[in-house]
């Protein structure tokens, strides 16, 4: 019998969920776990890192992926996750049991998809019957930003979501879900880091909304991860290499890239180019081959992210530091407080 999702559970208070970001984002607090527990600010993160460390950040950019239509008189919010090509799209659907292949849902006077299959988890598969410019602009004059289940918002949404569900480094195009840890950087973070020597380069991990998925199964290994797109270019991969050759750190800003750095390195240690669909399911065992050093926000109980970073920190020591980010007020998922991990073993 595999580790069981029962062993990442954790209490959290319902109040400690934040709704909004802090202003400003690098004012954000920063929990660093190593042997010890560190209370500090996200904008300390230069003297926290050193000379010739380099920081991964993923560029992708959040679509307005929530829809809101009708089918007849159903009102139904639909949520795009994967683009198959040819204006056809993978979406989950509240109230996804009535809908059925052939349902027509009307989102403006002229967006409409029709429902082209449905699986057993209820994932649709939609035809937009328009693709390219014209999808895309529709998209932002329909859409929202999706963000996840517990932020709460009415179905208006709150329109400065739009920039603040957005990191700094946002360039391409497809994720339907923040990578979080960015949205603490800041322009003057960004200077800072520069100042003190420390490197930086892009990747990019179209986050798909599978990262909201519970974890079904009672046994771990049973579960089936959801894929998303990425990729990481020659000279990304070359300034990696070569960062670690020099005696530099690979600092992880984010599980979106932490997933993508262990699918493109090899078992030497080596980074490689990437480019297509990981489904990289990391829980504790994971060896850990391209990250050093990962900074990340605070995770769901039970979630896949949650074991993510166990497997990077150990699962006791996040139990602790969890505990003490409870007990100390830390604003917990999406648009919460950030932590900086030392991985298990380490100092």
């Amino acid at each position: 019998m595999g580790m069981q999702v029962d062993e990442f559970d954790f209490p959290l208070p319902r109040g400690l969920i934040a709704q909004a970001p802090c202003e400003p984002r690098d004012a954000a607090r920063l929990m660093v776990v190593g042997n010890r527990i560190e209370d500090r600010l996200v904008r300390d993160l230069p003297a926290l890192l050193r000379p010739g460390d380099i920081i991964v950040f993923n560029d992708t950019r959040v679509i307005p992926a929530r829809l809101y239509g009708n089918r007849g008189a159903a009102r139904i919010e639909v949520t795009l996750h994967r683009d198959s090509g040819g204006g056809r799209w993978h979406a989950f659907a509240k109230g996804a049991r009535r809908l059925k292949p052939g349902d027509r849902i009307d989102f403006d006077a002229d967006f409409a998809a029709t429902v082209v299959a449905k699986d057993e988890d209820g994932d649709l598969t939609l035809d937009f019957a328009i693709e390219g410019p014209a999808f895309r602009d529709a998209l932002e004059r329909c859409g929202s930003m999706p963000l996840p289940p517990y932020i709460k918002r009415g179905e208006t949404g709150d329109p400065r979501d739009r920039a603040r569900y957005q990191t700094l480094f946002a360039r391409r195009d497809g994720a339907v879900a923040a990578p979080t840890a960015g949205l603490h950087f800041t322009d003057r973070l960004v200077a800072a880091l520069d100042a003190a020597g420390i490197e930086r380069v892009t990747l990019t991990l179209h986050v798909g909304a599978g990262t909201f998925l519970p974890v079904r199964v009672a046994d771990i290994a049973d579960h089936r991860m959801h894929g998303e797109w990425g990729t990481l270019d020659d000279a990304a991969a070359a300034r990696l290499n070569a960062a670690r050759v020099r005696g530099g750190r690979i600092v992880a800003c984010g599980t979106t890239t932490v997933r993508l750095l262990e699918s493109a390195v090899d078992e030497a240690g080596t980074i490689r180019p990437f480019a297509g669909e990981t489904r990289i399911f990391i829980t504790p065992g994971h060896p850990f081959r391209a990250v050093d050093l990962l900074l990340t926000n605070f995770h769901l109980p039970r979630s896949t992210l949650f074991m993510l970073v166990s497997a990077f920190a150990g699962l006791e020591r996040m139990k602790r530091a969890y505990a003490h980010a409870i007990g100390q007020q830390y604003r917990f998922f999406s648009y919460g407080d950030a932590c900086l991990l030392h991985p298990a073993g380490a100092a």
